[in-house]
């Protein structure tokens, strides 16, 4: 049986989130007083493309991969929701189904509001909606400055924009050198490939290309970044 209330660090990951620790004690009060929790295993469907939205959610722990597949079956996957952020919310705002798929990446926890919790915060804070404005424009702002990297830089560049995002989101120090920094979220490199509309094959030469560099460190069990610079270098180089 799930565990009803959320851990000590799972509690803190979603309360050091950047948008929900901007709202007053009393908004998050509210949100978390009506929060449900859910504990997904690796690979758990969410949410499905076209399921009618009853959920606001959050990450907790582990991560959230938000995908699509083509007509012709091929996965596509768009980004991983990081634990402290908050999904699920264009479709409960506009009403109309879900637009993608989200799976578990990892042992996962989930904190959920439901629909008309959500719209019963909304009626009662009209802090809410600002705050789902900035939350929404955010988003654009992101979303604008993927579609611009993908129309204006090659794949290499992207890549090391990608690692050293996935690096600031899911780092974890080396315990046999300080200096570098294990991104803790395992991907495959398929799965890598997917976040960058890339094959695999392509994918693997620049990675290679940046271990003969000492920008990275190829391992079994993922990647390490060794230079940060190095890789901000690579990420900029084509601007």
């Amino acid at each position: 049986m799930d565990d009803p209330i959320l851990n000590i660090e799972e509690r803190e990951s979603i309360n050091a989130g950047r948008w929900f620790s901007s709202l007053s004690p009393s908004l998050r009060h509210d949100i978390l007083r009506c929060a449900y929790v859910k504990r997904c295993k690796d690979g758990d469907l969410i949410a499905a493309r076209g399921d009618a939205p009853e959920e606001w959610m959050a990450c907790a722990k582990g991560a959230v991969r938000v995908s699509s597949t083509s007509l012709s079956g091929k996965q596509i996957t768009f980004t991983y929701v990081e634990p402290g952020i908050w999904f699920g919310d264009v479709a409960i705002l506009d009403g109309d189904r879900r637009t993608h798929d989200v799976y578990a990446h990892g042992d996962t926890t989930i904190l959920c509001v439901a629909k008309a919790d959500f719209q019963k915060i909304l009626s009662q804070h009209v802090e809410f909606y600002e705050a789902m404005l900035r939350l929404q424009a955010r988003r654009i702002r992101q979303l604008f400055g993927l579609v611009e990297d993908l129309n204006t830089l090659p794949l290499r560049s992207r890549l090391a924009k990608q690692l050293l995002h996935l690096a600031r989101s899911y780092g974890v120090p080396c315990l046999t050198n300080a200096q570098e920094t294990r991104i803790g979220l395992h991907l495959a490199q398929e799965e890598l490939a997917q976040l960058l509309g890339a094959s695999r094959q392509r994918v693997n030469q620049e990675l290679k290309a940046m271990e003969r560099e000492e920008a990275i460190r190829i391992e079994a069990g993922g990647l390490v970044i060794r230079n940060r610079e190095a890789l901000l270098h690579i990420s900029e180089a084509d601007h």
